[in-house]
């Protein structure tokens, strides 16, 4: 039987069309790669190349073995690659950037989900506002961003949207009485409020809310993180926006009071953001894949 050695040789010769080329590619000799392709014709009993000084040119059966190798070839390239793949998964490293909205809202529980389908998987969770994540996306700190929208990213990145959340306006019991009834957004702008620190998406998120009414958003006080707007509401320190779903237990309790506005809130997104020049592990890419799979 001829030796697989010889047909590896011959891929690379018809693929570069010179034996020069295919040896520096093998890392081999020009002298050596001519003998070999010497002993396949010879071996199948006919001329799989034509000479010439400019380099070499398949003959018809030369095309038509080709056409086989080049499957043989390709489909071990494809099992390399799973293999790799799988070696990935077994003790792969992911990097994560996520706002807080977004840990919360997504990313814990299906991060649950898939670290017990792949537990060898690494995870590095870093926590960022949004532009903070995009920066670090930017500079290749993170595989991608997690973060709710608004978010502004550059041209070579692309989102794709996981989930679509509420958010509500929140008073201590000190409001209690004031949220039994609607109110204009006008209303609230004379009372203390609770906002996050510019800079963040949520900031934006309500600045261009009260821009839309002719309402300037200037929170009385404000919090670094969205886990500390809560107690602070509880705490009857002011009244704030929310999300829904992470409010429910409190609201619950009766420790905070929905403030409903005739002003409808906007939605928010949480997105996954990738950055298209920067490729990323077979790890980091099965979780991107994981996401888009379960996104609702």
């Amino acid at each position: 039987m001829i030796t697989y050695d010889y047909y590896r040789i011959f891929y690379y010769v018809a693929q570069y069309k010179s034996f020069t080329k295919a040896a520096a590619a093998l890392g081999n000799n020009q002298p050596n790669i001519t003998r070999c392709m010497n002993n396949l014709e010879a071996e199948l009993d006919c001329k799989l190349f034509l000479r010439s000084n400019k380099g070499v040119l398949l003959t018809p059966e030369g095309h038509k073995l080709y056409e086989h190798v080049a499957i043989a070839f390709e489909q071990l390239a494809l099992g390399e690659e799973a293999i790799i793949r799988n070696r990935d998964l077994e003790n792969g490293l992911i990097s994560i950037g996520a706002s807080e909205n977004a840990l919360r809202l997504i990313l814990l529980s299906e991060l649950e989900h898939f670290c017990a389908r792949y537990p060898h998987v690494r995870i590095r969770l870093l926590n960022y506002s949004a532009p903070q994540a995009v920066k670090a996306l930017e500079n290749n700190i993170i595989d991608f961003a997690i973060v709710s929208t608004p978010v502004l990213v550059h041209k070579h990145m692309h989102q794709e949207k996981l989930v679509s959340y509420d958010e509500i306006l929140l008073g201590g019991t000190k409001y209690k009485q004031f949220a039994q009834q609607v109110h204009y957004l006008e209303d609230i702008s004379e009372m203390p409020l609770i906002g996050l620190c510019e800079g963040s998406s949520t900031h934006t998120h309500y600045s261009r809310f009260f821009m839309e009414h002719d309402l300037p958003f200037e929170p009385d006080m404000e919090a670094a993180m969205t886990d500390q707007v809560l107690p602070m509401i509880t705490h009857n320190l002011g009244i704030g926006f929310y999300p829904k779903s992470l409010a429910l237990e409190a609201i619950e309790k009766e420790l905070v009071f929905p403030i409903e506005l005739t002003e409808p809130l906007p939605n928010r997104d949480v997105v996954v953001i990738t950055n298209n020049h920067t490729p990323i592990n077979s790890a980091a890419r099965r979780f991107l894949e994981f996401l888009l799979e379960n996104r609702k």
